[in-house]
């Protein structure tokens, strides 16, 4: 029984790196449902990554920090697939941390920036320039972060960004209201073990932190998230846009676990 209703439906996601990544794990949860993947990545050699673990989906090439590229991956994209497209996933976020951690108000406004560009941006531009592409009643999902409001000082100034990111939603939908049905959504997981966060200073630790607080002493899997986009992306959320789910399997209400709190104190 196809309950999500993804079976034939065409999906464009943006972010594959590896195998470890979370547009990595979406695509294949897309494809188990009967989906039409198509993948877009950084760079050819991700291209080749892409095509050895999806050997029947079409793979694209767009540095997103360019919007002229974004331009020109819709337009090899539309003359590739015949039907319109049912939905986007925008698994893309950067940050400079080449010269370690500081304080953040001593973020480089370059390094800022450059963030804001290519984790928030490129998903207005992509929603932006694929709009004519797009099915009416289409679904865009962008991956964020279970929470923009704790100052975590290793994940430094991306937690703003993704802030703007979830922010932009609301803005993305209502202006896109005024000629289709397009919906906005976000996936918001906890600490992931996937490449890009390993790059994170001191993100280990903080992970080893998370997996006890969750509820369930288990850390969220990437297929977890993947599970909820594969929702967002499918008919049966026709009902939600502007929205932030958090994945984080309890964590946020249990930072004062009992056994952690013990720790502490000794």
């Amino acid at each position: 029984m196809d309950f999500l209703g993804l079976a034939g439906k065409t999906i464009v996601v943006f972010g594959l790196a590896n195998k470890k990544s979370v547009a990595c794990a979406i695509g294949r949860v897309l494809i188990e449902a009967g989906a039409q993947v198509v993948h877009v990545v950084r760079s050819q050699q991700r291209a080749e990554t892409a095509t050895r673990l999806f050997p029947q989906s079409p793979v694209f090439c767009c540095d997103v920090e360019e919007e002229a590229n974004i331009c020109q991956v819709r337009d090899a994209i539309g003359a590739h697939i015949a039907d319109p497209i049912d939905g986007i996933v925008h698994s893309i976020a950067f940050a400079n941390y080449a010269e370690g951690m500081r304080p953040f108000h001593e973020t480089p406004k370059r390094d800022f920036l450059q963030a804001m560009d290519i984790s928030c941006f490129s998903f207005i531009a992509i929603a932006h320039h694929f709009k004519d592409l797009l099915s009416r009643q289409a679904s865009l999902v962008t991956i964020s972060i279970s929470t923009t409001r704790m100052a975590a000082e290793n994940y430094g100034y991306m937690a703003p960004v993704k802030a703007a990111l979830e922010s932009s939603l609301c803005f993305l939908a209502k202006s896109f209201s005024a000629f289709s049905e397009v919906r906005f959504n976000a996936v918001c997981p906890g600490l992931l073990k996937t490449s890009a966060s390993a790059g994170i200073p001191g993100y280990i630790d903080s992970y080893l932190f998370a997996e006890q607080a969750t509820l369930r002493k288990k850390a969220v899997q990437t297929e977890e998230a993947a599970n909820v986009a594969a929702f967002l992306l499918s008919p049966r959320s026709s009902g939600m846009t502007g929205q932030c789910l958090v994945v984080d399997a309890g964590m946020g209400m249990n930072y004062f676990d009992g056994a952690i709190v013990t720790q502490v104190a000794r």
